[in-house]
């Protein structure tokens, strides 16, 4: 490993290099000014469970609107991921309206699943490269309290027919996980080891204040069991459970007894809700406004693979993107993969040779919750927030996601 450090510290200065490539600036780059969330709450029971996807779309926008160090009126085009609510991009233009944004600020709404906070990122960072908008706002907004992804009714027989795979794409997600364990021998033992290190890091990652500066505060009510409604302020994200050990997991009931016996509550991601976005723009624009630059933005890709393992999606689409960019791993300083499943995330990790430190060094989505359509703008903002506290560099980003594709995204920390 020492090697390896060495190695990557004499690429970062060789000119012309691939790293220095991305690690230098020019005006034409795409840049992050702003990068933000909600605390992750408990999906039925948290503080987000009588809010209205509407209403965190508005909360996590009016917050972005607040600090974004211009006028709302230069923003001109909003994306938001959203996976469960099929009138998304009504309620995502009416909470921008209702955030402060001049109905000159256009909205949309993405679905690619798990990775629609990045894929919103990519299509922000997309339109300002080449020239269509100048500023625009990424953001994922999730209320799994009220939706969820679950198909309501099987695929037409014309299109099944045809493909087994085709009829995978409907393979509920803890089944594709149970196949990942039995496909590539994956011990609940193992599993939950992994699980319960999320866990700890993310409860002293929670304990030492770094989540601090990610979280802004949102006020919303909540219905009491006595049916009393109550307005309150939240601040930290609800999942973490303190004290989580591989023991104390490995008593908790298999989820799919039908598919195996490796997944459970426990070791598998988190139902939350919750909102986050980030603020794009060109490097000569945010230098003319007088805005801080954050981070630059390198790119992002998707892979496919077989739907019936769907969750080892990472490990198809960070080789693809590293070979995009001729570097490796080793060049990367943190590595956020969403903890769909643990059994996804041990597979990904080992297969990728990956340092165990340098991923999900908050924790991830088995300690966090992993809000579907959030998650791909909750890492960036995460792991840009980890890279500023340790004064390091290189962030990527990865999911699975569902039906069977990858996603992948570097960024380069500037702040």
């Amino acid at each position: 490993m020492a090697t390896e450090r060495v190695n990557s510290i004499l690429k970062h200065l060789s000119p012309g290099s691939p790293l220095a490539a991305i690690t230098s600036k020019n005006p034409d780059d795409v840049v992050i000014t702003l990068a933000l969330r909600t605390p992750l709450c408990k999906g039925k029971k948290g503080g987000f469970k009588d809010t209205s996807v509407e209403y965190l779309m508005y909360a996590i926008l009016k917050a972005a609107r607040e600090r974004l160090g211009f006028s709302p009126d230069l923003v001109e085009d909003i994306c938001m991921g959203n996976v469960s609510d099929g009138k998304a991009a009504y309620k995502a233009r009416a909470a921008a309206l209702s955030a402060g944004f001049p109905n000159t600020t256009s909205a949309s709404s993405v679905n690619r699943f798990c990775s629609s906070g990045l894929k919103a990122t990519a299509d922000i960072a997309h339109q300002i490269a080449a020239g269509s908008i100048e500023i625009g706002i990424a953001a994922g907004t999730e209320s799994m309290s009220i939706g969820g992804d679950n198909l309501e009714e099987p695929f037409d027989e014309e299109v099944t027919k045809n493909s087994q795979e085709a009829t995978d794409c409907m393979m509920a997600m803890g089944w594709t996980s149970e196949n990942v364990a039995k496909d590539f021998g994956l011990s609940r033992e193992v599993v939950d080891e992994y699980a319960a290190e999320s866990f700890r890091r993310a409860e002293a990652a929670q304990k030492a204040g770094w989540f601090d500066d990610e979280i802004v505060p949102i006020t919303t009510k909540v219905k009491g069991t006595d049916g009393q409604v109550k307005t309150v302020t939240l601040t930290k994200d609800e999942g973490i459970r303190p004290g989580t050990t591989a023991a104390s997991l490995g008593k908790i009931r298999n989820a799919f007894p039908q598919w195996g016996p490796v997944t459970t509550g426990g070791n598998a991601s988190q139902v939350s809700d919750g909102a986050a976005a980030v603020v794009l723009m060109k490097r000569s624009k945010a230098i003319e406004l007088g805005v801080p630059i954050m981070a630059k933005y390198v790119g992002t890709t998707v892979a496919g693979l077989a739907p019936r393992i769907m969750g080892i999606g990472p490990a198809v689409a960070i080789p693809k993107l590293l070979k995009k960019h001729n570097i490796s791993l080793g060049d990367v300083d943190v590595v956020e993969i969403n903890e769909a499943f643990g059994t996804m995330a041990v597979y990904c990790r080992d297969f990728l040779k990956l340092e165990w430190s340098k991923m999900n060094p908050r924790g991830g989505a088995i300690a966090l919750g992993h809000p579907l359509g959030t998650t791909g703008t909750r890492q960036i903002v995460t792991g840009l927030s980890e890279l500023r506290r340790t004064k390091k560099k290189i962030l990527l980003t990865s999911m699975c996601i569902g039906t069977g594709m990858g996603m992948a995204g570097l960024f380069v920390n500037e702040q």
